[in-house]
């Protein structure tokens, strides 16, 4: 390869290599101060008078500041991988390249200058080597950079691990500390009291979660001189989702098995926190055929909100939570550190486990979810 080539390829080819470190180090920053603000969050949540609401933000904190983490090493994990292939790809121009520095800067002997076509060629010689120093320099550099850039994301990698620690055990304090603040909480309002018996009679005669939820309209308890609840419509489409979480499968798209579901599948990542995004009414809550722990809220009458596959519900039937009020957390356990770091240096943060699903329906009638949460839904 000529001088000249060789040097535009591997200019072209390294670019801006310094500026992409600093994202990932700087995400990773972000989350140990989330995780640190959680860690004082906590602290004062169990002397707060409004437990469950700072609690919620707690656990809601440390969650952020887990995911910005895991954020963190992932770009660190790919931004790695893509500078330890470059180099790799770039090994023989490198090679090059060192050779001809060394063969500038390691040998003084004055028979070097000399060129074969006399003193015009070896002035012209002179001439290009002062025109291509600075290059080889300037490449010299940059290539220091890309494995100064390799040393400090293996080593944010590597420092990691206390960090993720601590947020993990943190994040579960926090959601020990709340569940029981929740089982304490006696200051709900309640719409009616559950009849347990024609609940029961319901789940018995039940094979469908269409059919419960149906029949479940039309088990509509009076009022017991509650007001009714203020109407959402004009937050139809603005809704957030319940827990951080990917969709999984749309309306409509078929699973594994080929099954086709009017709901929305999310996917979460263990022990996430759910929370309901409107003040509603707890119409059940409990394990429910095949989906688990299923909740069903009613924001306005007749419009429900059906949230299946929680490891653990909270509220009870017939109690209006407020908006924002947390409703149960998904199963699963915690990875370790080890397999946290392992995902991450894979670059694929595939961690959302758990599934938690969505299905919305209009008296006995089921309609889009993706009609009232936002979902990106062009996304």
């Amino acid at each position: 390869m000529k001088l000249s080539a060789f040097l535009l390829s591997v200019l072209l080819s390294v670019g801006s290599v310094a500026s992409a470190q600093t994202d990932a180090a700087a995400v990773a920053r972000l989350a140990a101060d989330k995780l640190e603000a959680a860690s004082l969050s906590l602290q004062k949540a169990k002397t707060s008078r409004n437990r469950v609401k700072a609690l919620t933000q707690t656990v809601q904190a440390y969650e952020e500041g887990l995911s910005a983490l895991r954020e963190g090493l992932r770009r660190a994990a790919i931004r790695e991988k893509q500078l330890d292939q470059h180099l790799k790809a770039q090994e023989n121009d490198i090679a090059q390249l060192l050779g001809v520095l060394q063969s500038l800067g390691g040998n003084s002997s004055p028979t070097l200058l000399l060129h074969p076509d006399g003193p015009a060629g070896t002035a012209r010689a002179g001439m290009i080597l002062a025109d291509v120093t600075p290059a080889l320099d300037a490449q010299a550099a940059k290539l220091r950079v890309s494995l100064q850039e390799v040393h400090i994301l293996r080593e944010l990698q590597q420092g990691a691990a206390d960090t993720l620690q601590d947020g993990l055990d943190g994040a579960q304090t926090a959601r020990i500390a709340l569940s029981k603040a929740i089982s304490d909480r006696q200051d709900l309002p309640k719409r009616f009291t559950e009849d347990p018996v024609q609940t029961a009679l319901l789940i018995a005669a039940t094979e469908t979660l269409e059919g419960f939820a149906s029949g479940l309209t039309e088990m509509s308890p009076e009022p017991e001189g509650i007001a009714p609840l203020p109407d959402i419509s004009h937050r139809k489409g603005k809704l957030p989702l319940p827990v951080q979480a990917q969709v999984l499968r749309r309306p409509g798209e078929a699973d594994a098995a080929g099954l086709r579901r009017p709901g929305l599948v999310l996917a979460t990542r263990p022990n996430a926190l759910v929370l309901f995004p409107a003040a509603a009414t707890v119409r059940y809550r409990g394990p429910l055929l095949d989906y688990g722990n299923v909740i069903v809220l009613e924001p306005q009458p007749g419009l429900l909100f059906v949230l299946a596959g929680l490891a653990t519900v909270f509220g009870d039937v017939g109690e209006v939570v407020p908006s924002g009020t947390p409703v149960g957390l998904m199963g699963g356990i915690d990875p370790e550190i080890g397999a946290i770091l392992s995902q991450s240096s894979e670059g694929t943060g595939q961690d959302r486990t758990e599934t938690l699903y969505i299905e919305v329906r209009q008296g006995k009638t089921p309609i889009n979810p993706e009609d009232w949460f936002l979902t990106n839904k062009d996304g």
